[in-house]
């Protein structure tokens, strides 16, 4: 008895040593470099790979935004493949979190892959370090995927290496995106505070209308000076939308809307040019401080769009503000930037009137 049990042991401990060794080898993963596949959400070339601008370019733009320009806010990395698991390395700077985002939005990755024709959230790259390994998706079929994987939203990406099974096939995605539209604009634009980059509204638009949207946040510094209008204007684009209210003064929208909104006209005779009021602060409603100031950053931008139509300029627009958080006041994370609840209630309100205004130039 002692011998069979002997022998019934051996062969169990067998047995698991193969499944094990072929759970083991069928998870090994094959990594690859991810500047190797389509990148979206570029206006141009650079020479590190996930900086927005090539911001060496001008040289009189302010450093903050300059160091903005870096964080890889709007940028995803496009691919197929058939692989059952998806993981990733990656690494960022040692930049202390913000208050206000979570880790995954902040120095993360968010993976979408498309089903029965549209984009579904498949998984996130957890950030634990500068430098981290993860898998962000696993046990799935091994039919081929379009793959869509968010790059992070408030830090610089150093590096990044895409993995999938060894034996899976991995291919470029065409560009998965029509036309050219840049958004410029404030942290809102940035992304704070998405819980993760799918979810902030640039990139909720391109998923909800198909278009191909160019984000250009710069957090708390899109203040529309010369320098800035120059290197939104130099961008080859179909459209563009201008949701840069929150950030400068009301003296400031007063004395730099007509001029910056001037300076793309000069390069883009044609290309509709949309402003977009800044969103209502939901502290604002106490803080009579800041009920005015919005107020009035508001009126400002009212005023120079109007001298701007009064003047005779055309293809220019405006979306007020009402309605894009809701009325409910639970809408934001700190007061002032939408949560994710918030950023889908902008997408939802901006998509119909921004492709109603696109759509009278054949952008659609």
């Amino acid at each position: 008895m002692n011998k069979k049990k002997s022998k019934a042991g051996i062969y169990l401990a067998l047995a698991l040593s193969i499944v094990l060794f072929q759970h083991v080898s069928a998870q090994k993963m094959v990594f690859q470099d991810a500047s190797n596949f389509y990148l979206y959400g570029k206006a141009a070339n650079t020479p590190t790979p996930y900086h927005r601008v090539d911001t060496a370019k001008y040289n009189d733009l302010p450093p903050v935004v300059k160091q903005l320009l870096t964080n890889s806010t709007g940028l995803a990395i496009c691919f197929k493949t058939n692989s059952t698991s998806i993981a990733a390395k990656w690494c960022v700077t040692d930049k202390k979190p913000a208050n206000n985002m979570t880790l995954i939005a902040q120095k993360g990755l968010d993976l979408y892959i498309k089903k029965d024709g549209k984009w579904q959230y498949a998984g996130v790259g957890k950030p634990s370090a500068t430098c981290n390994e993860f898998t962000i998706a696993k046990n799935m079929d091994n039919s081929e995927k379009e793959c869509m994987l968010f790059l992070p939203i408030y830090d610089e990406l150093k590096s990044l290496e895409i993995g999938t099974n060894e034996g899976s096939k991995m291919t470029s995605l065409e560009n998965p995106f029509r036309k050219k539209i840049v958004i410029y604009g404030s942290s809102i634009v940035h992304g704070a505070s998405a819980s993760r980059s799918g979810m902030t509204y640039p990139n909720m638009l391109s998923r909800k209308t198909g278009l191909y949207f160019i984000n250009l946040g710069i957090s708390g510094n899109a203040k529309m000076e010369k320098a800035a209008a120059r290197m939104v204007s130099d961008i080859q684009a179909d459209a563009f939308v201008l949701d840069c209210i929150p950030n400068p003064s009301p003296e400031q929208i007063k004395e730099r809307t007509e001029y910056f909104i001037k300076t793309i006209r000069e390069k883009h005779p044609k290309a509709p040019i949309i402003l977009v009021q800044t969103i209502i602060r939901e502290h604002g409603y106490f803080d009579l401080s800041v009920q005015n100031n919005v107020k009035r950053q508001n009126e400002e931008a009212t005023a120079a769009f109007n001298r701007l139509k009064d003047a005779g300029m055309k293809d220019i627009y405006l979306i007020t503000s009402e309605k894009l958080l809701g009325d409910d006041h639970d809408a934001t994370t700190d007061g002032t930037h939408p949560s994710d609840l918030g950023f889908y209630r902008m997408a939802e309100q901006l998509a119909p009137q921004i492709t109603s205004i696109l759509s009278k130039y054949q952008i659609k």
